[in-house]
C-alpha cells in the first residue's frame, strides 16, 4: 500500500471512531448524568453534554476547513485526534456538569476536523475521475462507525462504568495519532530533532496535578501535610487550590514556551502562521450563526415544541450573525469564503442537496425506533433501536455503490437515484400498520431507505471537490457536512411539529374514554386507538420526509448535472450496463 493510501485508510479509521463516539453518548447518557450528580428527571439540564458536541462538531467546522487547505491534511487530522483525546480525559475525569460539558465539546471539536480533511486528502490523492470509489468508502466506514458505536458502547458499559468508554477514546485516539504521523510520506517529513524537554515536563506537572484535581483521591485529602494542597487559597473553587493553580500555571507556562521556544513540543507559531491567510472574524461569525442554530434547535425536545424556549432569541442572533457575515464577505480582502468559490451551480447545489439529505435522513434515524416502542416494543428501547439496523447495515453498502456509480453516471443522477430510493422507502413505511414491524416485509423499506441514503453520499462529496478550488477543499468539503447537520437538527424539529399536529388532532376526533372503556378507567381497546393516533404521526412524519427527499432529487439532478466527476462519456456507460 502506498503511503498516501495508508494515510487515507488510517484518516478514515478515524472517522468512523469519531462518527461511533457521536452515538455512543446515546446510551451511556443516564450514567454520565449520575457521574455529574443529575437525576433522570434533570434530563433537560444534561442537554448541554450533547449539544456542546455539536457546537464543537458543527460550529467550527468552516474555520477548521480553511486552516486545513493552508496547514495541510495531515497537521489537522493529528491535532483533531489530540484535541479529541484531551476531550476524552477531560469527560473522564468529570466531576461536575461544567468540566464534562468543556470534555464534550472538545471532542466535537477534534471528531468533526476528521472529516472535512480526510475529504480533501481524497481529492488531493485521486484525480477527479477517481474520487467516487474512495469517497464512497470514507463515507461507508463512517456510516459503519455509526452502527458499530452503539453496539461497543453497550459492551464497555456491560463491562465496565461508563467512563471506560472514554479512557478507550482517549486510548484509541492517542494510537491513530502516532500512526498518522508515522505515516507521512518521507518526502514530507520534519527531520527528526530531540523532543523539546521543558515542554514535556510541563505537560506532566500540569496532567499530573490536573489529574488530582479532578479525582481528589480520599486518602491524599485526608493526609495532614498532602491535604493542604486541597484547600483553596480563596473562595471554594477546585481551581484555587495549590494543585488547581500549579495545573493553571503549568498550562499557562506551556502556553508561553510553545509560542516563544525555538522548536517548542507544539509549534503554535507554525499554527498561527497556517491561519493568518484565514478571515477569522468571517469564521467566527459564521460560528455565531450556527451556534445560535445549534442552540436553537438541539435543546428542544421535538415532542413538545419545534424550538428551545429562547430558541426565538438564539435564531435573532443566528440572523444576526448571518447578515454580519454577509457583509463581512463583500467588504473583505481576503473573505472566508472566496467570493467565487461556490459559483458553479454543482458547488452550491451540493450544499443544498446536502441539507435536505439531512432533513429527510434524520425522520428515519429518530422515528423508526419510535414507531417500533409505539408498536411492538413499548417497553423496550433496546429492542425499538435495532429495528434501525437493517438500515444502518444498508447505509454504508449504498455508500460504496454510489462511489462506484459515480465514477461511471453523472453525479447528479447518482444522487437524485439515490434520493428517489429514499424517498420510496420512507413513503412505503408511511403506510405501516400497528403490526408491521413483526413481518419480514418490513425489510423492504429500511433497506430501500438505507441503501438511497447511502448512494447519495459520495456524488454530492465528488460533485462538490470536482466544483470548486483544490485551494478551499477543506472548506467547501465542511461545507457539505455543516448543511448536513444543521438540516437534520432543523428537519426533526419541523417534522416533528407536523407529526403532533396530525396527532393531535387524532386525538381529538377520539371517542371519550368512558364511552369506549365504559367508566373502568383506562382499557386496551383505548390503548389501542391511542396507539393508532401515534401511528398516525409517524406517518406524517415518514411522508413529509418522503416529500423532502423528492425535492432534493430533482435539485441534485438539476444542480450536479455540471460536475464532471466521471472518467467515461455517461453515454458510453449507459450502454456498457445495458
Amino acid at each position: 500500500m502506498s503511503p498516501g493510501r495508508r494515510l487515507l485508510a488510517l484518516a478514515a479509521i478515524a472517522v468512523a471512531f469519531a462518527a461511533a463516539d457521536t452515538y455512543v453518548v446515546v446510551l451511556a447518557l443516564p450514567d454520565m448524568m449520575a457521574g455529574v450528580g443529575l437525576s433522570v428527571e434533570q434530563l433537560q439540564q444534561a442537554a448541554p453534554i450533547v449539544s456542546a458536541f455539536l457546537l464543537g462538531y458543527v460550529a467550527m467546522l468552516p474555520l477548521i476547513g480553511s486552516i486545513a487547505d493552508r496547514r495541510g491534511r495531515l497537521p489537522v487530522l493529528v491535532a483533531g485526534l489530540v484535541v479529541f483525546a484531551t476531550g476524552s480525559l477531560l469527560t473522564a475525569l468529570a466531576y461536575g456538569l461544567g468540566p464534562m460539558v468543556i470534555g464534550r465539546f472538545l471532542q466535537g471539536l477534534g471528531g468533526g476536523a476528521l472529516v472535512p480533511a480526510t475529504l480533501a486528502l481524497v481529492a488531493d490523492l485521486y484525480p477527479v475521475e477517481r474520487r467516487g470509489v474512495p469517497l464512497g468508502i470514507v463515507s461507508a466506514v463512517q456510516e459503519a462507525g455509526s452502527l458499530l458505536g452503539p453496539l461497543a458502547g453497550a459492551v464497555v458499559l456491560a463491562l465496565a462504568d461508563w467512563r471506560a468508554i472514554f479512557v478507550v477514546n482517549l486510548l484509541v485516539a492517542a494510537a491513530l495519532a502516532v500512526a498518522l504521523r508515522a505515516s507521512e510520506p518521507r518526502a514530507a517529513r520534519v527531520p527528526p530533532r530531540l523532543p523539546d524537554p521543558v515542554g514535556l515536563l510541563l505537560v506532566l506537572v500540569a496532567l499530573a496535578a490536573g489529574v488530582l484535581v479532578f479525582v481528589e483521591p480520599t486518602a491524599m485529602m485526608r493526609d495532614l501535610t498532602w491535604g493542604r494542597l486541597y484547600i483553596p487559597v480563596a473562595g471554594d473553587s477546585r481551581w484555587l487550590t495549590p494543585l488547581g493553580l500549579t495545573t493553571v500555571a503549568a498550562l499557562a507556562l506551556l502556553a508561553i514556551w510553545c509560542a516563544s521556544a525555538r522548536r517548542p513540543l507544539v509549534d503554535l507559531r507554525g499554527w498561527a502562521a497556517g491561519a493568518r491567510g484565514v478571515d477569522l472574524p468571517g469564521a467566527l461569525l459564521l460560528a455565531l450563526a450556527l451556534t445560535g442554530v445549534i442552540l436553537a434547535f438541539a435543546t428542544a425536545d421535538p415532542q413538545v415544541q419545534a424550538i428551545a424556549p429562547q430558541g426565538r432569541w438564539y435564531l435573532l442572533g443566528a440572523a444576526l450573525a448571518v447578515a454580519a457575515f454577509a457583509t463581512r464577505q463583500r467588504t473583505a480582502t481576503h473573505p472566508l469564503l472566496p467570493r467565487a468559490a461556490l459559483r458553479a451551480p454543482a458547488a452550491w447545489g451540493s450544499v443544498v442537496v446536502s441539507l435536505l439529505i439531512g432533513a429527510a435522513l434524520v425522520a428515519a434515524l429518530i422515528d423508526v425506533p419510535l414507531f417500533a416502542r409505539t408498536t411492538i416494543y413499548p417497553d423496550s428501547q433496546l429492542k425499538a433501536a435495532l429495528v434501525l439496523v437493517r438500515f444502518l447495515v444498508a447505509l454504508p453498502i449504498g455508500a460504496i455503490a454510489g462511489g462506484w456509480l459515480t465514477r461511471r453516471l453523472p453525479a447528479g443522477m447518482v444522487a437524485a437515484v439515490g434520493l428517489l430510493l429514499a424517498a420510496a422507502g420512507l413513503a412505503l413505511m408511511a403506510r405501516w400498520d400497528v403490526d408491521a414491524l413483526r413481518h419480514a416485509v418490513a425489510t423492504v423499506p429500511l433497506v430501500l431507505a438505507g441503501l438511497g441514503f447511502g448512494l447519495v453520499l459520495a456524488p454530492v462529496n465528488a460533485a462538490v471537490l470536482a466544483t470548486t478550488d483544490a485551494a478551499i477543499h477543506g472548506l467547501a468539503s465542511s461545507l457539505v457536512v455543516v448543511a448536513r447537520m444543521v438540516g437534520m437538527l432543523v428537519g426533526i424539529s419541523a417534522l416533528t411539529t407536523l407529526g403532533l399536529r396530525h396527532y393531535y388532532a387524532a386525538q381529538a376526533d377520539l371517542p371519550p374514554m368512558s364511552r369506549v372503556c365504559g367508566g373502568s378507567g383506562l382499557c386496551d381497546a383505548y390503548e389501542t386507538l391511542l396507539r393508532r393516533a401515534g401511528i398516525a404521526e409517524e406517518h406524517t412524519v415518514f411522508g413529509w420526509a418522503a416529500v423532502v427527499a423528492v425535492l432534493g432529487a430533482v435539485l441534485a439532478l438539476g444542480l450536479l448535472r455540471g460536475a464532471a466527476t466521471r472518467g467515461v462519456d455517461p453515454r458510453e456507460a449507459l450502454s456498457g450496463l445495458g
